[in-house]
């Protein structure tokens, strides 16, 4: 478990750090978390992720009691903890990306402009707002996943979850560039958007996306 916990933490780090060069986060604005076991690895409040070091390893239980590091875990754990309590995620990004939080003061649902929408699940939904940190924010966005894996926050950014780091960032940078697409095309006229079926027929050829095991 040890040497799981400190393998989760330089991943965490790293996809932290991934999320700033990216332009995906200003500062130390969003946070990203790891489930190893029944333990939630998390990006600590308030220290920018280039001072990070694996010294600085932060843990909690599922119940978000402390149990490695001395930093305290981000201010949005009550949002990673909900989610992973509801849902099959093993690891959540969560961003303050641009466009992303442009799009959720806007509308109360992402218009399916791309068939990507159908890589999260279906039509992302904007989870009402609640104050950072709060048990009301978790318990909005975990409505807003149903069924879904990715969402926006009305006035504050992002969360998406995954069976990996790579897959929780990966619907996270296609969201916030599905947002700017319709942001776009939104400043042009009305955007055409995709049907129930378009998506249907996208998710099914996805299952054959890629390459296949040797």
């Amino acid at each position: 478990m040890q040497d799981a916990v400190e393998k989760a933490w330089s991943d965490v780090v790293d996809t932290a750090r991934r999320t700033v060069a990216d332009g995906l986060v200003v500062g130390t604005s969003g946070n990203v978390s790891a489930r190893v076991g029944e333990l939630v690895v998390v990006t600590p409040t308030g220290v920018p992720y280039d001072r990070l070091r694996p010294h600085d390893a932060v843990a909690v239980d599922l119940d978000g009691r402390q149990v490695r590091g001395e930093l305290r875990p981000t201010s949005e754990l009550p949002l990673h903890l909900a989610v992973y309590r509801g849902t099959g995620a093993r690891a959540i990004v969560h961003t303050h990306a641009a466009h992303a939080t442009a799009v959720s003061t806007l509308t109360g649902r992402l218009p399916p402009v791309h068939y990507m929408t159908a890589a999260l699940g279906g039509t992302v939904r904007v989870a009402p707002y609640a104050l950072y940190g709060t048990p009301e924010l978790a318990e909005a966005a975990l409505a807003a996943l149903r069924s879904r894996t990715a969402c926006l926050l009305a006035n504050h950014g992002t969360i998406a979850y995954g069976e990996t780091l790579d897959r929780a960032y990966e619907r996270t940078a296609q969201l916030e560039w599905m947002c700017r697409v319709w942001l776009l095309a939104s400043a042009a006229g009305v955007p055409r958007t995709l049907t129930p079926a378009d998506l249907a027929a996208a998710a099914a050829r996805f299952s054959s996306y890629g390459q296949r095991d040797a």
